[in-house]
């Protein structure tokens, strides 16, 4: 799910780059939403809110809106503080302090709208769908992209995904990640499958194309924690949670084929952290092809991370029936392995 460094100017460069894209970001959605209805409302910082963060002291006054809400409304100058806008979050505030909202509707409150899309449904019932997901496709709103994403596609499909937080959505494939997820059709059957998640019972495993000759045992398994990249805050890795933060990361890897120069991998997940599978893979000098975040190249047709979902195993969350599904791999990732004369074990 997701190691080459870049030198310390390109990464300055990059993280530079990055704030001046969420500067325009900010910028368009501010335009964007200048005609839109909104409200002022006024509120006094009382002596409970007293030397807290701002957005964490407009929590408490205003809990019927989100904290990541009301950051928004903060990062479009839609906040004032004794008469002054303020931008920052973290700002502390004192018990009298004058607070005004311009309560206006952001990008992502409006995302969550439907959107037809077809949608690759390998299994339906009245409680949970299993879909294939192909490369491309973004799972949930986010900035950059607050539309197209499988969220509004289910809530266009299904009307009662409109009755389910995030339309049903327990765990996520990254944008240019293929295969297999699960996704809840209402409250009991999604409450049970977070449960599974969390206790490790939902089975995950993916293929894998790298760069690399694979060496050694054909089983490896990699338990290191990850977190923000220090040196790169626009990527993850592996790291030293005494020195920063992050979290434990656990995931088995069996060689299925080689070739002089790269790899065929199956990939078990137990646990679910962003770009996991990306950043051990690249920890073990084995970067997934397309990959160009932690060092990959593409190869053929293979444009995009060479990272495919294939299968996923669960009891039923309402029976308990014990079911396996399986995707195959995409015609992308098909022949960019056979140019190295692999995929023979291609499910």
């Amino acid at each position: 799910m997701a190691d080459h460094s870049p030198g310390g100017a390109p990464e300055a460069h990059e993280t530079a780059a990055a704030r001046e894209g969420e500067s325009l970001l900010l910028a368009d959605e501010s335009e964007a939403l200048a005609d839109a209805d909104s409200e002022l409302r006024s509120l006094q910082i009382g002596s409970g809110q007293h030397g807290e963060r701002l957005d964490r002291a407009l929590v408490d006054l205003v809990p019927e809106f989100s904290r990541s809400y009301l950051q928004q409304l903060l990062a479009q100058g839609l906040v004032s503080l004794n008469g002054k806008p303020v931008l920052k979050a973290a700002t502390r505030v004192k018990a009298g302090d004058q607070v005004v909202l311009e309560m206006r509707p952001t990008l992502q409150s409006q995302a969550f709208r439907p959107e037809p899309m077809a949608i690759d449904v390998v299994y339906e019932d009245a409680h949970l769908l299993v879909v294939n997901k192909p490369a491309g496709l973004v799972v949930h709103p986010a900035p950059g992209n607050w539309s197209g994403t499988l969220l509004n596609g289910l809530l266009a499909r299904d009307e009662k995904a409109l009755l389910v937080p995030r339309a049903g959505i327990v765990h996520r494939l990254d944008k240019d990640t293929s295969g297999l997820m699960v996704v809840a059709r209402d409250r009991a059957a999604m409450d049970a499958l977070v449960a599974l998640i969390a206790e490790r019972k939902v089975r995950r495993q993916y293929v894998a194309m790298a760069h690399g000759a694979w060496t050694g045992a054909p089983t490896r398994s990699v338990d290191a924690p990850i977190g923000r990249d220090p040196r790169n805050r626009l990527r993850m890795a592996v790291v030293d949670l005494a020195l920063h933060p992050g979290k434990t990361a656990r995931t088995d890897f069996l060689f299925l084929e080689g070739a002089d120069h790269g790899c065929w991998v199956q990939c078990t997940l137990h646990t679910g952290r962003t770009h996991q599978i990306r950043v051990h893979m690249a920890s073990l000098r084995h970067p997934l092809v397309g990959d160009a975040l932690y060092g990959g190249a593409p190869v053929g047709a293979l444009q995009r991370q060479g990272l495919h979902a294939y299968r996923l195993a669960f009891a039923h969350p309402v029976t308990g029936e014990a079911l396996e599904f399986r995707a195959p791999v995409p015609d992308d990732m098909r022949q960019a392995l056979s140019e190295w004369s692999l995929g023979y074990n291609a499910p």
